[in-house]
């Protein structure tokens, strides 16, 4: 029997005693996070994205929004006490995070960045989040997930 392959997300979830359940799937390039959620049976505002952006201020901040909603950056910027924030350019996202495009995980990155999630996270018993890697996903309590990745719940879509 072939070992169940473990990114570095799964690996920091083991070390922290912290129960998950890992789904996989064979990814496409054009894959949307919609389409994920179709693939994996689930609703997709349980299923979330990773977006990192930069502050004006030059600091990075990590948001975590549902795969059918868009970071409304206004907001981003209140919940991070910037002036204004933007997304970073995709060529950036792999040597800042060690993530790549599609496989961002808010938690396991090279650094620990202010992390902020939606708030209609904490109303389901479970949520989805990449895995690490692309076409994978984990899934998870909110709280759980809100603790490992030091996330502060709030409005940002």
């Amino acid at each position: 029997m072939k070992k169940e392959e473990k990114t570095n997300v799964m690996r920091v979830l083991d070390g922290k005693k912290i129960s998950y359940e890992s789904h996989a799937y064979t990814p496409d390039a054009t894959m949307s996070g919609e389409e994920i959620a179709g693939i994996l049976g689930e609703d997709p505002e349980k299923v979330f994205k990773t977006l990192v952006t930069q502050g004006k201020s030059g600091t990075y901040y990590v948001f975590v929004v549902p795969v059918g909603a868009e970071l409304d950056l206004k907001k981003a910027a209140k919940a991070s006490g910037e002036k204004a924030v933007s997304m970073i350019k995709q060529k950036e996202l792999l040597p800042l995070t060690g993530y790549v495009h599609g496989g961002c995980s808010p938690i396991g990155m090279k650094k620990q960045f202010a992390t902020f999630i939606h708030e209609t996270a904490t109303s389901f018993d479970k949520v989805f989040v990449s895995a690490g890697k692309v076409g994978f996903q984990i899934e998870l309590a909110p709280s759980d997930l809100i603790g490992v990745a030091r996330c502060t719940v709030a409005d940002i879509v």
